[in-house]
């Protein structure tokens, strides 16, 4: 069938066969690397016996490991020409690697060993990085479409969505392998580490399967001529950072976004043990009202973007997580009851609303700025861009693996005791509500700089290939 004129100038239609299979991708990741960061920590503390502070410093190494990793693989992607795909080649090529690291993340058979975690930690992250930074940059190279982009974004994050869905129901999951205390399934002690070995296993090789389902649906229709590639420099990268105002604000936003998710999300685990003291099923049920908001509104993303714009969505979900977040602070201090764990899904289901959806839409700026960038420098590095945005929200995500494990060291939080002193409990609810709505904050101010609307975006795209067009 002869393509349409549009269609010829980049701006490509994809099947929902298409759409499905790239987010299936994200779904992956989710099942991969939201398992570690949801509850790596809490299974460091209280499973493999490892020192919050200690913990704390590992996560900020290896996030410091990442910035000098994400450049270089951003650089052999964008110069790269695999012969399966410029960018899809790496979901296979990393993402076997990375599936048995992450395994191997949970296994106990060093039990304590700060060396052995230090490791598969570490290769792990690497791996997730090949295959992150690729997959990334598959977004932009499927069509310049921003309305299809936006419809790409919805989509991915939806399974992304269903990913974590899973992620959250570990406690049950753990429960159904985990050796009985009392009748009761543990899964926060030493005993439950077969059982969280078996859900990796199980997680990791689901996500594998994904990954090839991508692969197996994402063909690249706008990429970067070989001639460009072949002059692509690591150093490319900070210059990109220094000339592209538009990536600069986004990657500020990642930073600070990812920064309040993790934090919010390494501290449920433990607010859900000792504040609220549920039980796993409870516990399960308060982390799918973290997830269950994304399937009724991330549908609604494009009709809410075109009757409010970029910018009013931002705003207006970014405050319902902080009304969220505040309602939070306040159903805890009730005494506990039924009722007071009625009102805290409440707040739940609102606070998850907001950063659900205004952090799920951020994705689809990624491709903007990159076509910025090929707008003013003649070259599009997706890779590179997707190395400086991967850079960002692994710098957040190591503020949130280290924010709790020092916070939770200062306020003399003990994984032995079962019942925590009033300061420790503090520390808690102040990691789940009080610092994540300070980041909300600063990620309001930072989104207002933001500057390509999508008629600007248009603009740029047709501009562009116009140009390839001339040459």
């Amino acid at each position: 069938m002869t393509p349409s004129n549009n269609e010829a100038k980049g701006f490509y239609k994809l099947s929902w066969l298409q759409r499905i299979g790239f987010g299936a991708g994200d779904m992956a990741q989710n099942l991969i690397y939201q398992t570690i960061s949801i509850w790596l920590l809490f299974y460091y503390t209280n499973v493999f016996g490892l020192d919050p502070g200690a913990a704390a410093l590992m996560f900020l190494i290896v996030r410091l490991v990442d910035v000098l990793w994400d450049p270089v693989v951003g650089t052999i992607v964008d110069k790269g020409n695999p012969k399966w795909g410029k960018y899809r080649s790496w979901l296979i090529l990393g993402g076997i690697p990375l599936v048995g690291l992450a395994i191997l993340c949970f296994w106990n058979g060093f039990s304590g060993s700060l060396l052995y975690a230090y490791i598969t930690y570490v290769g792990m992250s690497m791996c997730y990085t090949l295959v992150n930074v690729p997959y990334g940059a598959l977004n932009a190279s499927l069509t310049r479409d921003t309305n299809e982009i936006t419809i790409l974004t919805s989509t991915r994050m939806f399974m992304a969505n269903l990913g974590a869905l899973c992620v959250k129901s570990l406690p049950i999951i753990i429960a159904i392998f985990a050796p009985k205390v009392d009748g009761v399934a543990r899964y926060d002690t030493p005993d439950a580490a077969p059982a969280w070995f078996i859900t990796m296993t199980i997680f990791a090789l689901a996500g594998l399967a994904l990954l090839f389902f991508c692969f197996s649906q994402c063909k690249e229709k706008v990429v970067m001529d070989q001639k460009e590639s072949a002059n692509v420099k690591v150093s490319d990268l900070w210059m990109e950072f220094v000339r592209n105002k538009p990536l600069r604000v986004v990657a500020f936003f990642f930073i600070t976004a990812f920064a309040m998710m993790s934090v919010s999300n390494a501290a449920d685990a433990y607010f859900m043990s000792f504040n609220v003291g549920a039980t796993p099923l409870l516990t399960t049920l308060f982390m799918w009202l973290g997830t269950i908001p994304a399937f009724i509104f991330m549908p609604l993303v494009p009709a809410i973007k075109r009757k409010i714009g970029k910018k009013g969505m931002f705003y207006l979900f970014l405050g319902i997580a902080i009304l969220g977040m505040a309602l939070m602070y306040t159903f805890v201090s009730i005494p506990a009851t039924k009722s007071n764990f009625v009102l805290l899904c409440i707040a739940q289901f609102v606070k998850s609303t907001g950063i659900i959806t205004a952090t799920g839409y951020m994705w689809a700026l990624v491709p903007e700025v990159i076509a910025y960038g090929e707008y003013t420098t003649g070259k599009r590095i997706a890779g590179i861009v997707n190395a400086l945005t991967g850079i960002f929200f692994k710098a957040g995500m190591a503020l949130g693996g280290v924010v709790p494990g020092l916070v939770l060291a200062l306020v003399g939080f003990n994984a032995d005791a079962a019942e925590q002193t009033p300061l420790a409990l503090q520390g808690i609810l102040w990691l789940v509500c009080v610092i994540p709505a300070i980041l909300l904050l600063l990620a309001i101010w930072i989104i207002s700089k933001y500057e390509l609307s999508d008629e600007k975006m248009d603009q740029i795209n047709m501009e562009i290939e116009a140009r390839a067009k001339a040459e």
